[in-house]
């Protein structure tokens, strides 16, 4: 990894070797690390002919293809700074992050090509746009200065616009090497969340150093993820929990397929809970399954193993990693057990792109302030308790879902469920709950009350309980708690 200083500069080794197996692709595309690379290098010669400077910006708007990454990877060999945007947001949400990074090109699927804006030149992937924009040739890296973007990832704007954040390619560089510490060359990684996400994006940008072979999904869908494991015998896979969720409800398909070529399940970017956990490690029960954190703000390297062995929690994320500074803030107390996360690594972002009106997320010595709340063992582990922004009060009482939505899915009927608060007039806000139930099983809503009364604080029991077949989503795929409220307080109304 010393020879690397371009992050769009990861692809070396054997150009023969498979690098990515395309599912999007008629007949599963394979390309060579070779193809690949020549395919980045004709991007970034292609860029900087038709006019592109240093440092500007190129949007992609696209399903994850094998062109993305490369298109990516030769966006920043350029000297210039790649734009993953999220296609499932609005529209005039994708306007808003393509105009707010200032791109001077998108590249874009054929499906997303109607979101592009008009006043912005946009080339579609494929043999009529992509392909003959490629230059072929050579192609040296740009070598960047200290704290050179390389990307901006937006948030997902849950609670107001998006904000790019602006990453360097010394950050990433940063996290793709200290994750290399192991060989991780004979890996066959299955991709399928969206590569606008740091999750997907970041594991894409690991197996391209460790010259590792992905299977690559156009988008997600559980029969399709379950069948590439079975087909493709993948090794390594990534995924948020909602995607977990659903796999493990395809019964019948998990039956009839050949999963013992799973060692490692890496999961992040939301909670984890004991049932999901659980169930997982029974369909892979060879499988290493890793409950993950990372940010976008300050990358996926926050936690590992313990330095003594010690074997964690079942639903801890870790013991803080070496090159990684950590604390726990309750107020004045800055060594807290039960507290808001703050950390400082070399990942961190160098700021928000073009938001002087954002206060930024630091802390006057250097930390990052997550907004997540964690809860520090005897031992040292770190166990996500919720997002300070999610927690409520009730009657004086703090509640964070996550611990109330942990204790419901201990009920054996349960599958997952998801907490929020509608207002009261006595109590200020009280919780109330969504509950997704398991295959062929039945409950009602006093059985729940009463299993969470008995296994909680009264003030946290969900004065009401309403069953779904699923919990919505946001376009990253983590429960939407925004909509879950807008349906509680109108379901609520309802009620006598």
């Amino acid at each position: 990894m010393s020879a690397f200083h371009n992050l769009g500069d990861l692809i070396r080794g054997d150009g023969d070797k498979v690098a990515i197996i395309d599912l999007g692709r008629d007949g599963a595309g394979e390309l060579t690390y070779a193809e690949i690379d020549a395919m980045a290098n004709g991007v970034a010669r292609a860029l900087l002919r038709h006019g592109l400077a240093r440092s500007e910006r190129v949007a992609l708007l696209s399903a994850n293809c094998a062109e993305y990454l490369a298109a990516c990877f030769g966006i920043m060999r350029a000297g210039l700074v790649a734009v993953p945007v999220n296609f499932r947001l609005p529209r005039r949400m994708i306007h808003f992050i393509i105009g707010d990074a200032g791109a001077r090109l998108v590249f874009c699927d054929a499906v997303r090509a109607p979101d592009c804006p008009n006043n912005i030149p946009a080339v579609q992937f494929g043999s009529n746009g992509f392909d003959r924009l490629l230059d072929s040739g050579a192609f040296e890296a740009v070598t960047p200065v200290a704290d050179e973007p390389a990307m901006f990832l937006y948030t997902s704007g849950s609670t107001g616009m998006p904000k790019g954040v602006v990453l360097s390619h010394q950050a990433h560089l940063w996290v793709v090497k200290t994750r290399l510490r192991v060989d991780l060359s004979r890996h066959i990684f299955l991709i399928a969340a969206p590569l606008y996400h740091m999750n997907a994006l970041a594991l894409s940008q690991l197996a391209c150093a460790a010259h590792a072979t992905i299977v690559l999904l156009p988008q997600f869908t559980a029969p399709a993820y379950i069948e590439a494991i079975g087909r493709y015998r993948c090794t390594f896979l990534t995924a948020v929990p909602p995607m977990i969720a659903m796999m493990l409800r395809e019964q019948e398909l998990i039956a009839r397929t050949d999963l013992k070529s799973v060692e490692i399940v890496r999961m992040g970017s939301a909670p984890v809970n004991r049932q999901l956990m659980q169930s997982l490690r029974r369909v892979l029960p060879r499988a290493a399954v890793t409950n993950a954190y990372g940010t976008t703000e300050a990358g996926p390297v926050v936690f590992g193993p313990h330095p003594d062995g010690l074997e964690p929690p079942e639903l801890s994320v870790g013991y803080p990693h070496p090159e990684v500074e950590l604390r726990l803030v309750d107020g004045e107390n800055r060594d807290a057990d039960l507290g808001v996360l703050e950390m400082k690594c070399p990942a961190m972002m160098l700021g928000y792109h073009g938001r002087p009106d954002l206060p930024p997320p630091f802390t006057a010595d250097g930390f990052y302030v997550t907004g997540d709340v964690f809860h520090r063992d005897a031992q040292g582990f770190y166990t996500f308790v919720g997002r300070a922004d999610d927690m409520f009060v009730c009657g004086a009482e703090n509640i964070h879902p996550a611990e109330v939505e942990r204790m419901l899915e201990r009920h054996p009927d349960i599958a997952q469920a998801a907490v929020v608060p509608i207002e009261d007039d006595i109590k200020g806000q009280k919780p109330v709950a969504f509950v997704v139930l398991k295959s062929g099983r039945s409950s009602s809503e006093d059985d729940i009350k009463r299993f969470a009364l008995a296994n909680a604080p009264a003030y946290a029991h969900p004065r009401f309980v309403w069953f779904v077949d699923e919990l919505p989503l946001s376009s990253t795929s983590k429960v939407d708690r925004a909509a879950l409220r807008c349906m509680a307080e109108t379901r609520a109304a309802r009620r006598p």
